[in-house]
């Protein structure tokens, strides 16, 4: 990784990032194992794919927390987000922390070549992904910013006057226009949200580190102390892979499995496109053995899809020494993978129209009076 390398929320350019780099350019902190331990249990923190945050101690320690994590309906969801969102109802079962979802079909008029008939379709279909994971509706708000622009559009207005323009070039580079360049105050909205709403406490945000910039921008109004809120803290995913390996996985660009593929389907992508760490031949990976850091189908189990320790090292040392070849370790991760979605694709079958479902997370009358008030437009 070289200072020329990019990654930002909207691009992700250079080799072989280097990921403790990147804390000493954003201003993070690595996890240490004590905060590991002070986490609910759960692979993605365990296992070291979250691996870096800020105000960690303060988020574990706090009687009052809450977790802020979103999705652009910019696409299918797919694994990669199914992952972080579950991790946000594990953190809300364990420690009863509220949950606010964000979604942000306005940045798809400015960001992507998108009409809004096809955002309007991704936003249903995110939004029944969403209540299939099984928030508790009492602990959870789901924001949409077009339906919602009676909160968010007077956040972000005062928001907007404490984002200057050089902050703005100095984190994610010159705008090509003024829907981008006003996004950050939309997006500084979202994270500050539950403190506005509830009042001052300790919230997280659990984030693939190219979307760190936003929380960075959020910190920074928040430290000019006009609103009563305090900066939120950050948890930092690295990459999880597309199939085809290196680079994070995508909605819209390269082959990912998506929450609504059926067993079929999951298995087709992964024998066909799942990059291996196995060598050229049977007779090479029985000798030599093969790469479990390199193979995305381990990786994937490493990082959600197996849940025991014990069996996940089984796996890496019968793959490291060929007992394991390439083709039988795409079948476990896909018959995993598989079992996952069924549970996920149940859940979501059962919901009813997705509109009347979605009443019950968003935010109530009170609710929007409090966060116009709490910035002055609540006239």
């Amino acid at each position: 990784m070289t200072d020329d390398d990019t990654v930002t929320p909207y691009a992700v350019e250079g080799e072989d990032l280097d990921y403790e780099k990147l804390l000493a350019r954003f201003g993070a902190d690595e996890l240490t194992d004590d905060q590991r331990a002070r986490f609910p249990d759960h692979p993605l923190v365990r296992r070291g794919l979250f691996y870096a945050g800020r105000d960690v101690d303060d988020f574990l320690a706090a009687d009052t927390q809450s977790i802020v994590t979103g999705v652009g309906p910019s696409g299918p969801m797919h694994l990669g987000h199914a992952m972080v969102f579950y991790f946000a109802k594990r953190l809300q079962d364990e420690l009863g922390a509220r949950v606010y979802i964000p979604l942000s079909d306005d940045e798809k008029y400015w960001f992507k070549d998108q009409t809004p008939a096809e955002t309007g379709d991704y936003l249903r279909e995110n939004l029944r992904d969403l209540l299939a994971v099984g928030f508790d509706p009492e602990l959870t708000r789901i924001v949409v910013d077009t339906r919602d622009a009676d909160v968010l559009y007077p956040l972000a207005t005062a928001f907007a006057g404490d984002v200057r323009h050089a902050t703005l070039q100095n984190v994610y580079g010159e705008p090509d226009n003024v829907g981008q360049a006003f996004y950050p105050a939309v997006q500084t909205a979202h994270l500050l949200l539950p403190q506005i709403v509830h009042g001052e406490h300790e919230t997280l945000v659990p984030i693939a580190v190219d979307q760190d910039p936003h929380v960075r921008v959020s910190r920074d109004v928040a430290a000019k102390a006009r609103y009563p809120v305090g900066k939120p803290g950050a948890l930092l995913m690295q990459f999880l892979p597309s199939l085809e390996g290196p680079g994070k996985m995508s909605s819209s660009e390269g082959v990912s499995i998506r929450l609504t593929d059926d067993p079929d389907t999951v298995r087709e992508k992964v024998r066909k496109h799942a990059y291996t760490g196995g060598r050229a031949s049977v007779e090479e990976h029985r000798e030599r053995g093969g790469v479990p850091e390199e193979d995305v189908p381990f990786q994937y189990l490493s990082a959600f899809f197996e849940r025991d320790d014990d069996e996940l090292a089984r796996i890496e040392r019968e793959y490291r020494a060929g007992d394991l070849l390439s083709g039988e370790l795409k079948e476990l991760a896909a018959d995993r993978i598989a079992d996952f979605l069924e549970g996920h694709q149940q859940r979501r079958a059962a919901l009813g129209d997705v509109d009347a479902e979605l009443e019950a997370f968003r935010l109530t009358d009170d609710e929007r009076e409090r966060a116009r008030d709490a910035v002055g437009f609540g006239y």
